[in-house]
């Protein structure tokens, strides 16, 4: 394949496996495809179900792979949806636990793709498709849980799972912004829990910019928009995918 290098991105999330082929400049070469995400789901079902996603794309000269969880280089530290039975909120199996975990699952797919692969934690890829390459900027994504990342200057920073982290009484950031909880509250109600986590993080972080993407950024009421701040922008789910580009020059 001569020219530009084209890339496979694929944006792993709790609910549903994305992915398209894109150029050097981030357009798209093909419709973005889908499916369900399946469960249970070992590592290697994973690299199954990336495999055949890719065999629906044009080819590729390289591979971005966004997934749930802390990624170091490569390798799975701990991932919060793929170690369950039957996915987000369902039991944990311990034996998924004990094959996720250590699991250099970049070693995997670069083998069964074919080509260089890097794996990141999904919202590092969304990140990627979004910052400016100016200051401190955090993006947030609203999805089945909080997915996070950091960037200064655009250099990404070391993963922090604010997911995991308790927000009030116990209750993780997962718990009191994820999915279930919108389903459960409606927007209205839900909106006003993200607005509070916005404020509670601000004096933590100290941003330039906020970037809120995923699923759900699109849930966020108007009211609940306008008393976020001019220093917050929501951003297309779509940068999940275009990221995939831009993920290879943050190494």
């Amino acid at each position: 394949m001569p020219g530009e290098p084209f890339t496979l991105a694929v944006d792993c999330g709790g609910s549903g496996l994305k992915a398209s082929v894109l150029d050097a400049g981030g357009t798209m070469h093909a419709p973005r495809v889908r499916i369900p995400t399946p469960y249970p789901l070992p590592p290697t079902r994973l690299v199954d179900a990336v495999a055949d996603l890719a065999a629906g794309l044009p080819p590729a000269h390289r591979a971005t792979v966004g997934m749930p969880g802390m990624i170091r280089h490569g390798v799975v530290v701990a991932t919060p949806h793929y170690v369950t039975r039957s996915g987000p909120r369902s039991a944990v199996d311990a034996g998924l636990g004990a094959a996720w975990a250590g699991c250099d699952i970049r070693a995997m797919l670069e083998e069964r793709l074919g080509v260089p692969t890097l794996v990141l934690n999904d919202a590092e890829v969304h990140g990627a498709g979004v910052v400016s390459g100016t200051g401190v900027e955090l993006v947030l994504t609203l999805g089945t849980g909080l997915g996070s990342a950091l960037f200064d200057g655009g250099t990404l920073a070391p993963h922090l799972e604010w997911s995991h982290a308790p927000v009030r009484w116990g209750v993780t950031y997962d718990a009191y912004i994820g999915q279930p909880e919108r389903a459960r509250l409606g927007d209205g109600l839900w909106s006003r829990r993200v607005r509070r986590v916005v404020d509670g993080l601000r004096p933590v972080v100290h941003w330039d910019r906020l970037y809120l993407g995923g699923g759900n950024a699109r849930r966020i009421t108007p009211p609940v928009l306008d008393r976020l701040g001019d220093d917050v922008v929501v951003v297309p789910n779509e940068a999940g995918i275009v990221g995939g580009v831009r993920a290879w020059s943050l190494r």
